[in-house]
């Protein structure tokens, strides 16, 4: 704790731009991750605040390793969970402008294995990839069916057959279009799409159109490469006998693409700097290579509602306020939780990440983690611009 305190203290007197930052809003953010962490026996965590693609603020909680002692800091690895669909999603209009891809395309035009899946309200050609980008396709939730934590049960499906098995017994909720609904396995099926229009594996398309070109330092997916072992985090679960340790990694299969990225808080910090754009005109222009502003804009419009307080453009959830919209994902796997939100017209924006879940009071825990997101959100909102 006197280490984070440290820490703390370190970044509000030497990172770039802190004077921009309201420290009241900031320090409570920052208090809110470490209620959150001293009453879930939460192991690591970090919290990032990051504006015009610099990180100008940051704060990290214990361990990445508890066991060796190694504490949580700016190189520690965590895992991203559903925030890797963002990347699917991004890849995917790629395709769409180089006319691979269209919005409004049958699904089973790509995939003719989804005609296995029982529509009761039509054809499975009226499911569309802009349904699947935006969660209104109908499809189910979770990529597996059987979750009743047998020790021979993978993690997830381990290769695409197991998909197309499981579509005969899958059937829609509802007509597409007609509403939203989470889906998994939707993602899934666009990251199919991306290999099967590219020609590459996905995540090589992903290492070589986002990774190289903007950087990133050490992010990679399943097992952990041996020079990045040190820093890779823990997964760690509270239980009523006390808190287990699961390791570094485990195996998300065939659902990689929805939920498998590892990687620092720096590197996430560098996809933000993409999505929020830049001033300078050569980094805009790289930026622009990657996907084109008006196209990221198209994505951030709203197409489905989720609940009062946020609407789903095409795979990332926007959310309205007095001080304007934000942008962003949440991600829930393997006892890691994470976020991030930003708003692209002030380029601000906050990063969360915690290694630990709780199987004490899940009801308590997710609503300490909503408490902690929403004050992440205020802190965000007080950086005042440098125009």
């Amino acid at each position: 704790m006197r280490w984070c305190r440290l820490a703390v203290l370190l970044s509000l007197v030497t990172l770039p731009l802190s004077g921009q930052v309201d420290q009241a809003a900031w320090q409570a953010a920052v208090e809110a991750l470490d209620r959150y962490a001293a009453a879930d026996a939460t192991v690591g965590a970090a919290l990032v605040l990051v504006h015009d693609g610099e990180i100008v603020q940051e704060h990290y909680h214990g361990f990445a390793d508890r066991e060796r002692g190694i504490h949580a800091d700016r190189g520690t690895i965590w895992h991203w969970g559903s925030i890797t669909k963002t990347f699917t999603a991004i890849a995917v209009m790629q395709q769409v402008g180089l006319g691979r891809i269209q919005l409004d395309q049958p699904a089973t035009e790509l995939i003719p294995e989804l005609r296995r899946i029982h529509n009761p309200f039509g054809s499975m050609s009226d499911v569309t990839v802009g349904h699947l980008l935006s969660h209104s396709s109908g499809l189910q939730a979770g990529t597996w069916p059987w979750t009743r934590g047998q020790s021979w049960e993978p993690f997830e499906p381990t290769e695409w057959q197991q998909l197309v098995a499981m579509m005969p017994y899958m059937r829609l909720a509802f007509r597409p279009g007609e509403r939203y609904s989470y889906s998994n396995p939707a993602i899934v099926y666009l990251a199919r799409m991306v290999e099967l229009t590219s020609g590459d594996p996905w995540q090589g398309y992903i290492a070589k159109n986002f990774f190289l070109p903007l950087d990133f330092e050490a992010s990679y997916f399943g097992t952990t490469p041996r020079p990045f072992a040190a820093r890779r985090s823990h997964n760690y679960s509270r239980t009523d006998s006390g808190v287990i340790d699961h390791g570094p990694d485990f195996d998300p299969g065939i659902t990689i693409p929805n939920g498998g990225l590892n990687a620092p808080v720096s590197d996430l910090a560098r996809w933000m700097a993409f999505l929020m754009g830049s001033d300078d005109p050569s980094r805009q222009a790289l930026y622009d290579s990657i996907l084109p502003r008006e196209v990221l804009e198209q994505m951030w419009q709203p197409r489905q509602r989720v609940d009062d307080e946020e609407e789903m453009g095409l795979s990332f959830f926007i959310r309205r306020g007095g001080n304007g919209r934000m942008i962003g994902h949440t991600g829930t796997q393997a006892n890691f939780r994470s976020f991030f939100w930003l708003d692209p017209d002030r380029r601000i924006g906050i990063i969360g990440v915690v290694n630990t879940s709780s199987n004490v009071d899940t009801r308590a825990s997710t609503e300490g983690f909503n408490l902690l997101m929403q004050k992440a959100r205020e802190a965000a909102t007080e950086v005042r611009s440098k125009k």
